[in-house]
């Protein structure tokens, strides 16, 4: 419902990399760019809730929502297309100099951060429901971590606003504000990672879909949340525990818990590896496609 919007914000924010890195000079003239970034993130926002008013009203102003249909969390795509509207948006949070530019990009990420935020509750909620009276689709089971996914995306966002807020409006964290918030996003992922573990595990997922012969397209879900949470661990740790002085960066422990984030990563290699070689690789026989 809202993949276009998600692969649109998507692009920007990595055009805007990508145009950083490679573009000679581009930083002597990225104020110009900002108010560009911002309306083109405004405009993708705009387009997704657009996409979201006709199904909202449907649902909720003539009900008729289909539990047993929706006994997964892909519902919460919305809530994460809007996540990265928003993060891209804090980007001019965090880097402009200019205070209005800012605090345009502070205002507008923080409305679309709080709406994502709604909305994935609400449907988190609603999965839950579904998925405790029907159990949980097998096609829909890898969705159970797009929250770490998403919870990396709020996270990124809260410190670029935080950030801006300090630079700006002498709104200014302490190493201490940051400890506790991305502790806060660590913890919510790890927990919606041991829910999916639990989950999958019951289904025996894995054992079938990424190193069994059977193939659903719904197993590419599963690569996304070991990225996501390499990068959180890395803001935690450099961000939040080696700024608040409770590990020496560089030290024994640093490199003992950056270990965890390589791993991550790895994992998810792995699975893109695998998945590749079992989608896409000559095959005599035709694979099985997931069902109910």
């Amino acid at each position: 419902m809202t993949t276009l919007p998600l692969a649109i914000a998507m692009a920007i924010n990595v055009g805007f990399v990508l145009g950083m890195v490679f573009v000679p000079g581009l930083w002597s003239v990225v104020e110009y760019l900002f108010p560009l970034a911002i309306a083109a993130f405004l405009v993708t926002g705009l387009l997704a809730l657009a996409q979201l008013d006709p199904f909202y009203g449907r649902i909720f102003g003539k009900g008729g929502f289909d539990w047993a249909g929706n006994n997964s969390f892909a519902q919460v795509m919305p809530a994460f297309a809007l996540g990265m509207v928003g993060v891209g948006l804090s980007a001019s949070a965090a880097m402009s100099a200019n205070p209005a530019t800012a605090g345009a990009a502070i205002v507008l990420a923080v409305v679309f951060l709080v709406i994502a935020a709604l909305i994935a509750a609400v449907e988190v909620v609603l999965g839950l429901v579904s998925m405790a009276q029907h159990g949980t689709s097998l096609d829909g089971a890898p969705s159970l971590t797009i929250i770490v996914p998403l919870m990396t995306v709020l996270g990124i966002l809260t410190l670029r606003v935080t950030h801006g807020m300090g630079a700006h409006f002498d709104a200014h964290a302490t190493a201490g504000d940051y400890l506790w918030m991305l502790s806060a996003f660590l913890g919510v992922q790890i927990a919606f990672l041991l829910f999916a573990a639990a989950v999958l595990r019951a289904q025996g997922y894995m054992g079938r879909f990424v190193t069994g012969p059977e193939v659903s397209a719904g197993s590419y879900g599963l690569v996304c949340p070991g990225i996501a949470l390499a990068v959180m661990l890395q803001f935690f740790i450099n961000k939040g525990l080696v700024g608040a002085g409770l590990i020496e960066k560089f030290g024994p422990t640093y490199w003992g818990l950056s270990t965890l984030s390589v791993v991550a990563q790895m994992v998810a290699v792995w699975i893109i590896l695998v998945l590749y070689r079992k989608h896409f690789a000559p095959s005599k026989t035709r694979p099985t496609v997931a069902a109910e």
